[in-house]
């Protein structure tokens, strides 16, 4: 069953996905405003000071914005938290999404029952990212309000397992909020992964390819160019296994046919494998989706679209 907020303002059951390096405020608003969740990766505004200049500027602009288009739907956003001993920010961003009450935290790579319970102190929700069923029982043993199921074809760090059969799995004992990633950017996908048990969908790499996204202007056309076929998947680059757009690592000089396996032990959240290449920034994630998107445009666009499909989807089947 889905709290409130996220249903009550809502245009279309979507959460735009944290894509690190390239979700700011600009991203964020433009998907919000557009009545569907945005969200950025707390780590993106550096340094911290910055996160609390867009935690404030984020806020304020949605208030202002819902109080001047009380007809149409403005969503809340979401910041995302990254939960590992690597991440020596941690701390210092939680004060600051309670100091803002940020309304959806999404935490990744480490469930923290302290960390729910900081969110949830004034009314926040958690949403934990995972990938199999083990992490996703400890994420709720832990007090996380809600799973995202990270199914294979997802950008970024992605997992193995197909979607259908994550999310069968899950709702086999889990009847909370669930959201699922991987591949979706189509508004008749988004129908199809609340056919098959998910409330929403969690869709990231075809907002790589809008005007507000904060990605080059040959990584947001790749966006546009490039299909399923051009992806692959590996941990070379992190040390977690992820989707990277095959052209970024055939520009950082190496074979993407024939790349070694790292170590994960070792996680290098920055690497580029041994390259000069750094990840994110040179090596561009990316997920199986991307054949959907055709040009290269404004978020309000894509969010338009994604809405004219998934009615037309529900049409379809009722009719």
């Amino acid at each position: 069953m889905l709290p409130p907020i996220l249903k009550d303002d809502l245009a279309l059951p979507v959460v735009g996905a944290p894509l690190f390096i390239i979700s700011h405020p600009a991203l964020v608003l433009a998907q919000c405003k557009a009545g569907i969740v945005g969200s950025f990766p707390s780590l993106n505004a550096r340094p911290i000071e910055q996160l609390d200049e867009w935690l404030a500027q984020i806020t304020e602009e949605l208030a202002s914005h819902k109080e001047k288009n009380p007809g149409s739907k403005t969503a809340p956003f979401a910041v995302n938290l990254i939960v590992h001993g690597s991440n020596d920010r941690l701390m210092e961003d939680i004060k600051l999404v309670v100091k803002h009450k940020v309304p959806i935290v999404i935490t990744s790579l480490g469930a923290v029952p302290e960390v729910n319970q900081a969110i949830q102190s004034y009314g926040g929700i958690t949403l934990h990212d995972i990938t199999n069923q083990r992490h996703a029982h400890s994420a709720i043993n832990k007090g996380a309000t809600g799973l995202i199921a990270v199914a294979a074809g997802a950008g970024g760090h992605a997992g193995r397992l197909s979607p259908f059969a994550l999310v069968q799995e899950l709702r086999e004992w889990f009847d909370g909020p669930l959201l699922l990633s991987g591949s979706i950017a189509n508004g008749g996908a988004v129908l199809a992964a609340q056919a098959m048990g998910a409330d929403m969908a969690y869709i990231g790499s075809p907002f790589i390819g809008t005007h507000e996204a904060r990605a080059t202007e040959e990584y947001k056309q790749a966006i546009a160019d490039f299909g399923a076929e051009d992806i692959v998947y590996t941990n070379l680059f992190t040390g977690v296994h992820g989707n990277y757009l095959k052209q970024s690592i055939i520009n950082a000089g190496m074979d993407p046919d024939n790349l070694p396996e790292s170590d994960p032990s070792k996680m290098d959240f920055g690497s580029g494998g041994g390259s000069k290449a750094k990840a994110w920034r040179d090596i561009w994630g990316c997920g199986q989706g991307i054949g959907a998107v055709k040009s290269v445009g404004p978020t309000a666009e894509l969010v338009g679209r994604l809405k004219r499909e998934y009615e037309a989807a529900k049409a379809s089947l009722c009719g």
